[in-house]
């Protein structure tokens, strides 16, 4: 059912009134720990500013960014594009080293398992991967979805997509049919039930609620988290910052009474925990805006928002466009030679000053079930990914839409070890900087979801980033 926002909202109680951010940063900086963020898709880097991103995990490289002491550290580990068996595995890598680095290091962690906030990802076993690697199983999951820089709020344990100043419950809209990780719930509890195949029943999930958050405020937040038993699920409603910041003082006054917890949580609550404000804006450097080469956009993502920034982006006509003939690589042995003939063209276009869009054809291919759709999705990723590798002449800058996309060309595609999180160019989009190892080296490199801004987001920012 579709409700007006501020029909909802009216009827909630007011805010709890006081800065709190502060006060949470003092108590982070107190605690002396670093935020590790597991971070199954780049986008999750979406409300941070210089913060450090891993692409790979190994247990010294972990270790020397630990010693450098970081408020937050996030690891990519893009488990999103992969089989639920092949995340499970990957997870338990990444934590085991985070494990022996943390003990290396001697540098206390908190750690959360941020994933898209339109609840699609590999919940529950990712987060059980951590619990058990890192040894934690006792500790309460915390579920915190809402991501306010994405219009995504949960009220009365519903999780919503605020679309044309409407509440649409989160089961209603496309991403819910998502050919992977589909489902039928917009209660959060009954989402847990569903995802979990009944191992935790809706009624056994705990919940925190606006009254808990609005009305008693930190302190009786921290109450009802420390009554949680050990493995527990705690659900958090969240419509705003504050909202998000009560609950951030109350858990860390939980932790510091004793009790333990393990995070699933949207890109908004992130910077929040450690008491820093989410959001600046990236401003263009003067090597940028003096750039003779052309730019490169790549878009990989289907949901229908990218369709629309990508259709308005070419009716400017300002970017030479490629189409990815995606039917022509699934009946094809052999693709590189058509990899080849779009390597030429978007180096010619690229060296001459002419910015480029790659896409892929727009129609949706799936498979015959969720890991057949998973496997067309890593095909014409690789296919991507040659082309990126293939490019001779430097692009001006590079814009990757879409999560798997973006995760895919700068791991594989540019061989980047870590990068740097400069700020959102628009809200939700952030830029990178990657590091000197890469292809090209400190190449700015935007991590666009697909799901963020308007028709005409991706046309605008090419525009910002140019300058």
């Amino acid at each position: 059912m579709v409700a007006k926002v501020k029909d909802i909202v009216s009827l909630l109680p007011p805010d709890y009134t006081g800065e709190l951010l502060p006060s949470i940063r003092e108590e982070f900086v107190k605690s002396d720990k670093t935020i590790i963020v597991l971070d199954d898709d780049p986008t999750g880097t979406q409300t941070c500013y210089d913060v450090t991103v891993l692409t790979s995990w190994s247990v010294a490289l972990i270790t020397k960014e630990l010693t450098k002491k970081p408020s937050i550290l996030f690891i990519l580990t893009n488990s999103r594009s992969m089989s639920g068996k092949a995340a499970v595995q990957l997870t338990t890598e990444i934590g085991q080293n985070l494990k022996e680095a943390v003990e290396l290091s001697g540098r206390e962690i908190v750690v959360i398992s941020r994933s898209d906030s339109t609840l699609r990802g590999h919940f529950p076993v990712e987060v059980d991967a951590i619990s058990m690697a890192l040894h934690i199983e006792n500790a309460v999951w915390i579920l915190v979805p809402a991501f306010i820089e994405g219009g995504r709020l949960t009220i009365d344990d519903v999780h919503y997509l605020v679309e044309h100043e409407e509440l649409v419950p989160v089961a209603d809209t496309p991403f819910a049919r998502d050919t992977v990780f589909g489902y039928t719930h917009s209660n959060l509890k009954a989402w847990v039930e569903e995802k979990t195949n009944g191992r935790v029943k809706a009624e056994e999930v705990i919940s925190i609620s606006l009254e808990d958050i609005r009305l008693g405020g930190p302190q009786g937040v921290s109450g009802k988290l420390r009554k949680c038993s050990p493995g527990k699920i705690c659900i958090v409603n969240a419509c705003n910052y504050r909202d998000l910041e009560v609950f951030a003082m109350g858990v860390i006054l939980a932790e510091n009474a004793g009790q333990k917890f393990l995070y699933r949580s949207s890109a908004s609550f992130v910077p929040i925990r450690a008491g820093m404000a989410a959001g600046r804006l990236y401003i263009p450097e003067k090597e940028i805006t003096a750039a003779t080469n052309g730019s490169l956009v790549v878009v990989g993502s289907h949901v229908p928002k990218t369709s629309s920034q990508l259709q308005y982006l070419l009716t400017q006509g300002e970017h030479q466009s490629i189409e990815v003939n995606v039917p022509q690589l699934l009946t094809s042995d052999d693709f590189s030679d058509y990899a080849a003939a779009i390597i030429h063209r978007t180096d010619q276009w690229i060296a001459s000053g002419k910015d480029v869009v790659i896409h892929t054809s727009r129609k949706l291919e799936v498979g015959k079930d969720a890991d057949g759709s998973l496997q067309i999705n890593a095909l014409v990723s690789s296919f991507l990914v040659s082309i990126i590798k293939g490019l001779t002449a430097r692009p001006m800058f590079i814009v990757a839409k879409g999560g798997i996309t973006s995760s895919d060309l700068a791991t594989k595609g540019l061989l980047a070890e870590k990068a740097l999180i400069l700020g959102q160019v628009i809200p939700g989009v952030p830029v990178w900087r990657l590091d000197h190892k890469s292809k090209f080296p400190e190449i700015l490199f935007v991590v666009f979801p697909g799901n963020v801004g308007d028709e005409r987001a991706l046309a605008q920012v090419c525009n910002l980033v140019e300058g």
